[in-house]
């Protein structure tokens, strides 16, 4: 105990015939065990008549006015403070009014229900059910807003960007030329490898040829470029427009009267559209040379004989199966793509989400739609 400080005290009197409680003595964080158990002894021994007396307090702090609310009742306190023949000075009257305020606000937290594995489970089932609901009905509105903006320009030549349209053509076409060939000629040396291994027990080696062609002229040719393009060019869509979005850049060409589906998405659309059918069709001859390959090198089926195998056994539908898919791919991973790069919000980590978002979305569209194509062409006997 430092000198000059005196312990504060609480003593109760009762010779009168109305019990007092006298207050005294320094309450400060420097008493406070001796106070506290002090606190403990006395509550319980007086009721609401016993008179209480702060005129012998001395120092007081926060810790102190704690345990005198503690002790004497928030509400009890503040009264006894505010009557005209209390002494205590304005700022231990404001520090007990702010403890008693504090007291009085305070509410003991609600501890949130347990909720069981099989109900979390299902809530989280249930959100991510509707989120696809949501995302599926925004991604249809998008399509008809890029259809209307499509329609209204159509007989407007002077609105047409055919320079941004060039660009991204050769951005998404060009320059994914090269690994677009190279996946597909090793896939198709692949699928020729496994299809010789397996036939051979057969004696049926020459249908490799077949296996070869009908699976790159129908499925693998556009459904390896499609999912390509939605790894290499959706995201690349989303990163560009969330971009401007995360630096307004979109809200200024609003603010200049402007519109951005025009602006932004109408040259990519088409410029996709342009694109992804050049190169399914680099990927169907890529995947042919490199079964041919394969033939030429595992089976002794030279080239010539594995072009007059293809010319005999192999129809033009299936080529055309093949590439009737391509646009409506190419539209869609275009949509998807630039819808999630208006979805960004102002943060680089949206940026990174919404971009993963615009791949996993478009891969999950192109393999779904070559899956029904798959059974409507099977069922047209197409």
């Amino acid at each position: 105990m430092t000198p000059g400080t005196l312990a504060g005290s609480a003593r109760l009197d009762r010779s009168h015939s109305l019990a007092q409680l006298w207050i005294s003595g320094d309450w400060t964080l420097a008493h406070y065990t001796q106070l506290k158990r002090l606190s403990d002894s006395l509550r319980g021994q007086y009721d609401d008549n016993t008179l209480i007396d702060l005129n012998g307090l001395g120092a007081l702090d926060t810790a102190g006015a704690s345990l005198l609310v503690e002790l004497l009742g928030a509400e009890r306190l503040g009264k006894t403070a505010e009557h005209r023949d209390c002494t205590l000075s304005s700022a231990d009257r404001a520090l007990l009014q702010t403890v008693y305020c504090s007291l009085t606000d305070f509410c003991v937290p609600v501890k949130e229900p347990t909720v069981s594995v099989v109900t979390q489970l299902l809530t989280r089932i249930g959100r991510a059910v509707d989120k696809v609901w949501q995302d599926t009905l925004q991604l249809l509105g998008f399509v008809g807003l890029i259809l209307e903006t499509l329609a209204r320009g159509l007989f407007r030549p002077k609105r047409w960007r055919i320079t941004p349209m060039v660009v991204h053509i050769e951005q998404t076409g060009l320059d994914a030329a090269p690994i677009v060939a190279l996946l597909t000629f090793l896939v198709g040396a692949v699928v020729a490898f496994l299809g010789a291994t397996v036939l051979a027990d057969f004696g049926a080696s020459i249908f490799t040829v077949d296996l070869v062609a009908f699976s790159f002229l129908r499925e693998f040719g556009v459904l390896l470029t499609a999912i390509l393009m939605a790894g290499r060019t959706a995201s690349a869509f989303t990163a560009q427009i969330g971009s401007m979005k995360a630096n307004e850049e979109i809200d200024a060409i609003r603010t200049l009267g402007l519109d951005p589906i025009e602006l932004l998405v109408v040259p990519r659309v088409l410029a996709l559209l342009v694109a992804l059918p050049m190169l399914t069709f680099v990927a169907m001859l890529s995947g042919i040379v490199g079964g041919g390959v394969v033939c030429a090198l595992s089976l002794d089926i030279s080239p010539a004989m594995f072009l007059t195998l293809l010319q005999s056994d192999i129809g033009v539908q299936h080529f055309v199966v093949g590439m009737v898919k391509a646009p409506i791919f190419a539209f869609l991973i275009a949509a998807v793509g630039c819808l999630e790069g208006f979805k960004v919000s102002g943060s680089a980590e949206s940026v990174g989400a919404h971009t993963t978002s615009s791949v996993v979305q478009s891969i999950f569209v192109v393999i779904v739609l070559d899956a029904v194509a798959a059974l409507f062409f099977m069922e047209m006997q197409w």
